[in-house]
């Protein structure tokens, strides 16, 4: 081989290690040691710190035992991403959310390891403070409700690696028959937070405000400055968001995009893979390998068949669709495919539950919005990219004859997930 060839091939080794590397940021933003992921980030680590620094203003840290990307994200006020039950997938409660940040503040303070029945002590003593109480927030173990709670929050620490169980079980604990034994991994710990300030730094009384101030960045007061502030959020919400809808940008942002969309998806693309898929009405980055992403489009099961379903109903519509016109259809569908979907779908009112999660699913995908109907009741309404799920009329060839390309529809079910955080 060729002194040429050889370089060409080190050269694409390298790339394709830093496009891993960079992806397996992008789906963990904080990786563990041991891992071949982590090998890969530590030894692209500067290359890898120069791009999200340049392109997103999202800082690297990276030491023997931890990998970090500081990943703020592009919009404050997405809730489709919330912190769910490890094994029953239903979102927490507020209740958790509170809990989520008594155990890591119990934690800060506790020794190498703590057993589950310490941790439950600290966190009820913790919970009695008066501005907690004031706010609503009860917890004392009193009830198995309570304590479900706790090990639902104790299941997402292990899982984020906070925690590494040694000994015991959850489950003993729920039935007061046991407890269990945790190692406290402190540099993980320490690297949870990414927010610009302290949050006992921010003044703000109401919550959206309190939010917007935690990561609020200086104003800059240059066109250079101004133009790096543009291409930090915009690179952000391409990585995030699973569409870029223009209506959704400030005028600054939809002239900088329009001038740049090319630099920044070449650029996105070199270091991901993800490919642009750009129309009208805005800008996706799609992954062809389909792994970066924390839902998807379609999905297996019956939840997944009735988001398809509901897809494929509302594309192409236009004005809000009530919520009641959708359960109908949900009812209808369920005895349809009462021989494929789950036996408790045909029950009176499970087609509540099913629309709701299949209309959650498709607004975190940005293919619905929420709106309200003209007598006020709870509607929908499409996005553009919800017509990628058309289904178009079926047409006959004759053999030789090609399809027209005017009209021609891809079919929902061949269409690959958008990308989502």
């Amino acid at each position: 081989m060729s002194d040429d060839r050889l370089g060409d091939a080190l050269a694409a080794q390298r790339a394709e290690e830093v496009r891993r590397a960079a992806r397996a940021l992008l789906r963990r933003p904080l990786l563990r040691a041991g891992s071949d992921e982590f090998r890969l980030v530590r030894q692209h680590a500067a290359e890898l710190r120069t791009w999200f620094e340049r392109n997103t203003g999202w800082a690297l840290l990276v030491d023997s035992e931890v990998a970090r990307l500081r990943r703020i994200p592009g919009r404050g006020t997405d809730p489709s991403h919330p912190a769910r039950d490890q094994r029953t997938w239903l979102p927490f409660s507020r209740r958790r959310y509170v809990l989520v940040c008594l155990c890591l503040a119990v934690l800060e303070r506790a020794e190498h390891q703590i057993a589950l029945g310490r941790l439950a002590e600290q966190a009820v003593l913790a919970a009695a403070d008066p501005a907690l109480e004031a706010a609503g927030i009860d917890f004392t173990l009193a009830d198995r409700e309570q304590r479900t709670d706790l090990v639902a929050v104790v299941r997402l620490l292990l899982q984020w690696g906070v925690l590494a169980k040694v000994a015991g079980d959850e489950d003993a604990f729920l039935k007061a028959a046991g407890d269990a034994l945790y190692d406290v991994d402190r540099r993980v710990l320490a690297g949870l937070l990414v927010s610009r300030r302290g949050p006992s730094t921010v003044r703000a009384d109401g919550f959206e405000e309190r939010l917007a101030e935690l990561n609020a960045e200086v104003l800059p007061d240059s066109d250079e400055l101004r133009n790096r502030a543009l291409r930090h959020t915009l690179t952000r919400r391409l990585l995030d968001d699973p569409v870029l809808y223009l209506d959704e940008l400030s005028e600054a942002e939809s002239a900088y995009l329009a001038s740049q969309r090319g630099a920044l998806t070449r650029r996105i693309g070199e270091l991901t893979g993800l490919v642009p898929e750009v129309r009208a009405e805005g800008v996706a980055m799609v992954d062809p390998d389909d792994d970066l992403t924390d839902l998807r489009m379609p999905e297996q099961g019956t939840d997944g068949h009735v988001a398809l379903l509901v897809a494929e109903y509302l594309a192409g519509r236009g004005g809000t669709v009530p919520l009641a016109e959708l359960h109908r259809q949900v009812t209808a569908w369920a005895l349809d495919h009462a021989g494929f979907w789950r036996r408790s779908a045909t029950v009176p009112g499970a087609e509540t539950e099913l629309t709701e999660q299949a209309v959650e699913r498709l607004v975190a995908l940005g293919l619905l919005e929420r709106a309200t109907a003209a007598d006020g009741a709870p509607a929908v309404r499409a996005r553009p990219a919800l017509d990628r799920y058309r289904v178009g009329e079926a047409i006959l060839l004759e053999p030789g004859q090609s399809a027209p390309r005017k009209g021609r529809q891809k079919s929902a079910k061949s269409t690959k997930g958008k990308r989502t955080r």
